[in-house]
């Protein structure tokens, strides 16, 4: 590309997000105007239409982006950070938040606990589990630390294992768990871009080499660069062999459709505030029927019978309105439809990642077949692996073209500039962010 081409396009760049920064200034009137939204007024889908046809498919999406607050002057695409809630989930928070500001006490101390067992039966039924399986808590950080932390059956020469596209808490945790135990901690390293085969062969790669081990986790989805993983096909064989596993399903859950049969695991965390919709603080715990041995309760929680999921977590006082408004959130994320916004979400991927992979300056981490790649994903300048590196890269891509982003941190092959979108997310946003990395180079 030549320098008056580069120059022309930042031109045309810079102009929008002016006109996007003025448009920001009449935005109070078209909230309000999104306010009046209700349910009833969403798009039909019809049973014809695939998933697949309904993902590119610009009119149907426009229609459903106004459920949507959107802020204007800025292209975000660092949505994985936590959700958006819709309009009508908001406006449930909202007056449940007045529900408990008026109520206090009385209502929590009396009332409370039935409709937190409404919410937690709802995720559990979403989610294809057992009304007893399921524990809310207020983040998937706080249900995967606690299954780590009270893990209970490793022995002296017994092995923990994780890798390195895990999420870093985690990774710093099994860390400290070897550590206290005084037994050994493997990291294993994928494949900076990788398919299916390529994943599963590394896991059975590291299984045949330590024979020791005895726990892992496994991340369904990658926090780093939405690498989806083979979780069921990758449990079997750890189960065969013996080993435990911990499912980090934090950013996994309503960027994917599934049902926690389909992991084939026995314990996993979860954030409903993330791809569900929730308000913040919101997360679940899943523990199997009969799984609850090897995990210890809560320090200070009593279950001699290994009955109760429940004493495995002890969240204290939490944002009882956040809990309260969990059942809108799950029927406004099916009124979109679990396997539509999946498929919509790879798509505004597909949108920026295909046109990446034809520039020689730009490297695409992650997925590298359908089946590994989500809505996430993840680039970076090729050579420039420091964190210097993608932090400058953030800022430029920020400041210079108005797209908003966000640094990762964590992988072997080094740090990386990870790409978000969501479902009010349309193609033109993704197509500034292409021009973006055209004018990188």
């Amino acid at each position: 590309m030549s320098e008056d081409s580069n120059n022309i396009d930042r031109r045309t760049m810079l102009k929008s997000l002016t006109a996007g920064a003025i448009y920001s200034i009449a935005a109070p009137s078209i909230v309000q105007a999104k306010s009046s939204m209700s349910p009833v007024d969403f798009p039909s889908i019809s049973e014809d239409v695939s998933p697949q046809s309904l993902a590119i498919n610009e009119s149907f999406w426009a229609r459903v982006a106004p459920f949507y607050d959107t802020a204007q002057g800025i292209v975000n695409l660092e949505h994985g950070y936590w959700g958006k809630m819709s309009r009508p989930v908001q406006e449930d928070f909202v007056a449940n938040t007045r529900k408990v500001n008026t109520e206090l006490s009385y209502y929590a101390r009396k009332h409370y606990a039935d409709d937190q067992l409404i919410s937690s039966n709802k995720v559990a039924e979403a989610l294809g589990a057992k009304n007893e399986e399921l524990v809310l808590t207020r983040n998937a950080t706080e249900s995967i630390h606690n299954l780590i932390r009270q893990y209970n059956a490793l022995g002296p020469n017994d092995a923990v294992l994780y890798t390195d596209i895990d999420y870093p808490s985690f990774k710093d945790t099994m860390q400290w768990l070897a550590t206290s135990r005084n037994i050994e901690a493997v990291e294993v390293v994928l494949p900076a871009q990788a398919d299916q085969k390529q994943i599963l062969d590394t896991y059975i790669e590291a299984f045949d080499k330590h024979p020791n081990l005895k726990l892992m986790l496994l991340t369904h989805v990658s926090n780093q660069h939405g690498l989806v993983l083979p979780v069921a096909k990758i449990s079997a064989i750890a189960k065969l062999r013996g080993i435990d596993v911990i499912c980090d399903c934090a950013q996994s859950w309503g960027l994917l459709d599934f049902n926690i049969h389909d992991l084939n695991v026995d314990w996993a965390g979860f954030n409903l505030h993330k791809w569900i919709g929730s308000p913040v603080g919101v997360g679940a715990l899943y523990m199997k029927n009969g799984s609850l041995s090897k995990i210890s309760p809560y320090p200070g929680e009593s279950d001699p019978d290994n009955t109760k999921a429940n004493a495995r977590v002890h969240t204290a006082t939490v944002n009882f309105a956040s809990i309260l408004t969990i059942p809108a959130a799950i029927d406004f994320h099916q009124r979109i439809g679990g396997k539509n916004k999946e498929a919509r979400l790879r798509h505004l991927r597909s949108l920026w990642v295909n046109e990446a992979r034809k520039m020689p300056h730009i490297e695409v981490l992650g997925a590298l077949d359908d089946e590994s790649a989500s809505g996430m994903g993840a680039f970076r300048l090729k050579g420039k692996t420091s964190l210097q590196d993608a932090q400058a890269l953030q800022k430029r891509l920020e400041y210079e073209f108005g797209v908003f982003t966000v640094v990762r941190v964590g992988l072997d092959s080094g740090c990386c500039i990870r790409i978000t979108p969501q479902v009010f997310t349309c193609a033109n946003d993704m197509s500034q962010l292409v021009l973006a990395l055209k004018n990188l180079a």
